[in-house]
């Protein structure tokens, strides 16, 4: 990870900074990076979290250029909470990600989403925003959170991944909104978009060689899953068991997290008929 010091804008290409927000942790890395793409008028990707001094940096770093647009990938609270405050300093246009709504029904995760995230307009799959020399394409990534975009900027080769893809460990997939098998499909997305030269992560330094790496990433999970069968070949567990075993030598603060992958594994592979759950005991289904 090359050095990044907090509220100091880095320069990545022409038309890319980014800008490291103060929210380091085990979920975050170093913490969140806002980018900050174009010139003259720029977009602002991910503005971060509620953090003081945060919004000062990125005002501070844009000097004179105009804020065409605040852009969000998704809306968990390490990403979208400081578009509002960017907005009402700036008057800049929220658009990106849909806001995202969960049934009230059934188990929540929604703890971590930022529910006061409202957009001026939601961008689909293949939308634009242009500016002065640069564009912005949408991209649908589902899987980590279903509202999840990534947004190619085709002058740089260059595709901003948000928590879809990072660069310094894998996504976390927490059902119910997560989805292992809309996350796989998007990896598979990525992986034939052959245009792209590098990957901009929220979370950690650029990818290069980005399609090979999103390759290792889909078959990294494929890996958990084939352990997760080789465990209930034994015996029937539950995750936390399962944990234990399968992230051996990983920080105990992040086995929370690594049950919720493992969750959505095993959601995605009842869903294909190969597992079943009584109560919180999981086994194989034939």
């Amino acid at each position: 990870m090359s050095e990044q010091i907090v509220g100091v804008a880095q320069m990545q290409h022409v038309l890319v900074r980014r800008l490291l927000a103060g929210n380091p942790s085990p979920f975050t890395y170093t913490g969140t990076q806002t980018y900050l793409v174009g010139g003259r008028d720029v977009a602002v990707i991910d503005p971060g979290p509620d953090l003081p001094g945060h919004v000062d940096a990125i005002i501070g770093a844009i000097g004179e250029a105009k804020i065409k647009a605040i852009v969000c990938t998704h809306t968990h609270r390490d990403h979208s909470p400081a578009a509002a405050e960017l907005k009402a300093r700036t008057g800049a246009p929220i658009i990106g990600c849909a806001p995202l709504i969960l049934d009230d029904s059934g188990p929540r995760a929604d703890a971590a989403f930022d529910r006061s995230y409202a957009p001026d307009e939601v961008m689909q799959d293949g939308a634009r925003i242009t500016g002065d020399g640069w564009t912005l394409e949408a991209v649908h990534t589902p899987g980590h959170t279903s509202n999840h975009l990534c947004y190619a900027l085709p002058e740089a080769q260059a595709l901003f991944t948000g928590d879809h893809v990072m660069g310094w460990s894998t996504s976390v997939i927490s059902p119910p909104d997560g989805n292992m098998a809309d996350y796989m499909a998007s990896l598979e997305r990525l992986v034939a978009r052959e245009q792209d030269s590098v990957y901009y992560s929220a979370h950690g330094d650029p990818i290069d060689r980005p399609q090979r790496f999103a390759r290792g990433l889909a078959g990294h999970r494929k890996q958990r899953e084939g352990q997760i069968l080789r465990l209930l070949e034994q015996k029937p567990s539950e995750i936390p068991a399962m944990v234990k075993q399968m992230y051996v030598g990983v920080d105990e603060r992040l086995h929370p997290a690594a049950g919720l992958s493992v969750l959505a594994h095993l959601l995605d592979l009842e869903t294909r008929g190969i597992v079943r759950h009584e109560q919180e005991l999981w086994s194989l289904a034939a």
